[in-house]
């Protein structure tokens, strides 16, 4: 166990050479490392959480929902490690965390849920659609730039109705999701 601690303390030390060495030995270690890497997840500093972050996120048989605290983390470094850690391990379980952080105030947080909910998939399709019916507009354009992607046809409409919206980037993922799904016709208002 001096082994584990002393990897923990690198970690922990502020040194990212030092934390990045240690992040590659914790994963040796595998899953004995789990309760100390959730309890320096909420540690009260910012550069510990996103290590301890970044190490879960690298664990072969991590159960995403280990990351979903750091989804909500008070520093948006933290929440990017933990949306971009969910992108590689997509977990339905996550859908309902990652549809709030396409509000998050940080652009590339959002950004990361949106590519997270990508890699979901169909399953995550009617929480995607129900942030284009009542979300922030930034919210929205993620929303829809996800269903673009997945391509799933109960996005048809949704993608139609915001052809005739006055947002141009709601309008850009709306038309490449109608390419997607080969629906992709020139609408005109008779």
């Amino acid at each position: 166990m001096s082994d584990l601690r002393a990897r923990l303390a690198d970690l922990a030390s502020g040194d990212e050479s030092r934390a990045e060495a240690a992040c590659a030995a914790l994963v040796e270690l595998g899953d004995a490392t789990l309760p100390a890497l959730c309890e320096l997840r909420d540690s009260p500093d910012a550069d510990t959480r996103w290590w301890a972050t970044r190490t879960l996120a690298s664990l072969p048989n991590l159960d995403p929902g280990l990351l979903l605290p750091s989804l909500a983390d008070a520093a948006p470094e933290v929440r990017q490690c933990a949306a971009l850690g969910l992108c590689a391990r997509p977990s339905e379980t996550a859908t309902q965390p990652l549809v709030r952080a396409l509000s998050d105030e940080d652009a590339l947080t959002a950004e990361l849920a949106s590519r997270a909910l990508v890699a979901i998939g169909t399953s995550a399709v009617p929480a995607l659609l129900e942030v284009l019916g009542n979300a922030q507009q930034a919210a929205r354009i993620h929303a829809m730039r996800a269903l673009s992607e997945v391509g799933d046809e109960r996005a048809i409409r949704p993608m139609i109705e915001a052809l005739g919206e006055s947002s141009a980037m709601l309008g850009y993922w709306a038309e490449k999701g109608l390419e997607r799904l080969g629906v992709n016709m020139v609408y005109i208002k008779p």
